[in-house]
């Protein structure tokens, strides 16, 4: 099968840096007919430069007007949308206890986190439904599939991202439109840079400790994920949830030891049982 995307039209959201852009990118190899929303100025500049084909919008994916207005851009360009990316989503970096959290800050979370998800796929479907068939990928996380101290609204809107997807993928089905979501773990990337975020001593190995295949994500995992929800390659997927989180949620409550192995029990540093395994992977 011939992985192509060649009189296809995509839109992907959140496409001038990390998950989106690499998207951008995966799609203008795959020969796609781009359309790219971006909110800040000097990325869309960037952007037009780098794909002089693409249409490239100035869009806040959180406004209704904006929106709309995008959309309406698209049709007079293309006629039609067959893929619909919906990369945008945000801690916004607010980690505090729910009781301290305002309702601003809540509504705020929803904007970036969901609601933007309605607004952009409403405006796409009429659009889909034009071209015969389509495929709508939202960005998750595997915060949608656990619980996140400090940090509940983002779980909270994370989690219902599924619950949209799958109730969408049921209602467009009977035109042939596919609707999945792709939950990633922690992507080094300009909303995440892992050198702000962790101190130097921590980087590297240390954290790649912590996840199954030793290392953090990089934007391009996402974007071979999103190639496969955008092509025939998944033809008979939806209403599916895509984990690409280098075995993250598989391994539960269990941590990978420093010797290597793994275990389900408090490691504790300088515990008892903590030196006598290792010294016994020394011996």
């Amino acid at each position: 099968m011939q992985i192509t995307l060649k009189g296809k039209t995509a839109l992907v959201s959140g496409g001038g840096a990390g998950i989106g852009r690499a998207i951008v990118s995966a799609y203008d190899e795959l020969g796609a007919e781009l359309v790219i929303a971006e909110i800040d100025a000097s990325k869309c500049e960037a952007l037009r430069a780098a794909y002089p084909q693409a249409l490239v919008v100035q869009t806040d994916v959180r406004v209704t007007a904006e929106v709309e207005a995008l959309a309406k851009q698209v049709e007079a360009r293309f006629g039609k949308l067959d893929v619909l990316v919906n990369v945008v989503g945000s801690h916004l970096w607010t980690f505090k206890e729910l009781t301290a959290m305002s309702e601003e800050e809540w509504d705020a979370m929803h904007a970036i986190n969901l609601r933007h998800m309605f607004l952009m796929s409403r405006a796409a479907i009429p659009l889909m439904k034009k071209a015969g068939s389509g495929s709508i990928i939202n960005f998750s996380s595997v915060e949608g599939f656990r619980g996140c101290p400090y940090n509940v609204a983002y779980t909270t809107f994370k989690h219902a991202v599924r619950g949209f997807t799958e109730a969408l993928s049921m209602e467009l089905s009977n035109y042939k439109i596919r609707v999945n979501q792709i939950a990633p773990e922690t992507t080094d990337s300009e909303q995440v840079p892992v050198k702000q975020m962790y101190k130097a001593e921590y980087q590297g190995e240390p954290i790649g400790r912590t996840i199954p295949l030793g290392r953090l994500g990089r934007p391009e995992d996402h974007a071979g994920a999103a190639v496969y929800l955008a092509t025939e390659l998944s033809a008979w997927v939806t209403g599916t949830s895509m984990l690409v989180d280098g075995g993250t949620l598989p391994q539960g409550p269990f941590h990978r030891l420093p010797n290597g192995q793994w275990s389900n029990a408090p490691l504790v540093t300088g515990s008892l049982a903590f030196e006598l395994e290792e010294n016994s992977s020394k011996a």
